[in-house]
């Protein structure tokens, strides 16, 4: 699995602390770990909760990323703005039970953390327990047990509905603000990292005319 980590410029300056403590989970299952930032308060490329979310959905809709690490001050608005593209299901995860129940009933593929609110003394802790179990086990494999059947078929059920309620990515990237999206994808290490694992030769051709 490769994970992509994404931090707005609210919450730029945890990026190290979030980014080390989930690389630490993710080393033990053997998963990837792709940092795309922010990286601190001063990054000269600026990321707000809604690009934050156009991110995801290009990281996961291209095959860049299989999951995303993301969130905001409170968690809800990059959560909001994750689920308002196509083919990306994110949950809001506040703690540990949250994080767990979201992979086994909801098997999304995005996480928004609320980086600001209750993110005190022990917050690391607390980060390396929501990633835990987040990654704990198959996702999808219900909870409780005896609820498997209608959880997988409800999940179904919400990916068909995504599939009717959302264009696909590639036009929304050509009918988004322009500006917005280059913003969005101007991250210093965004190529680096994209380009290496995009698997979608036409997102991936259209992202470069923008850059270029």
């Amino acid at each position: 699995m490769r994970i992509a980590l994404i931090n707005e410029n609210s919450q730029a300056a945890k990026n190290s602390m979030v980014y080390e403590t989930l690389k630490k989970v993710a080393d033990v299952k053997g998963y990837e770990v792709d940092n795309y930032g922010m990286y601190s308060a001063d990054d000269e490329a600026q990321l707000t909760y809604v690009q934050a979310g156009l991110l995801t959905a290009i990281l996961i809709n291209s095959g860049a990323a299989d999951f995303v690490v993301t969130g905001c001050g409170t968690g809800e608005g990059a959560m909001l703005a994750c689920n308002s593209f196509p083919n990306v299901l994110c949950g809001h995860v506040v703690d540990p039970s949250d994080a767990y129940m979201f992979s086994q009933i909801n098997n999304g593929n995005a996480i928004a953390l609320p980086f600001a609110k209750g993110f005190g003394w022990g917050a690391e802790l607390n980060l390396t327990y929501i990633f835990e179990k987040l990654f704990e086990g198959e996702p999808g494999g219900g909870y409780p047990k005896e609820r498997v059947v209608p959880e997988q078929r409800n999940k179904k059920i919400l990916d068909d509905v995504k599939k009717i309620t959302h264009v696909d990515m590639l036009t929304i990237l050509k009918t988004i603000d322009q500006d917005f999206l280059k913003a969005t994808v101007s991250g210093a290490k965004f190529k680096e990292l994209f380009f290496a694992n995009c698997k979608c030769p036409d997102i991936k051709a259209y992202i470069e005319s923008v850059l270029a």
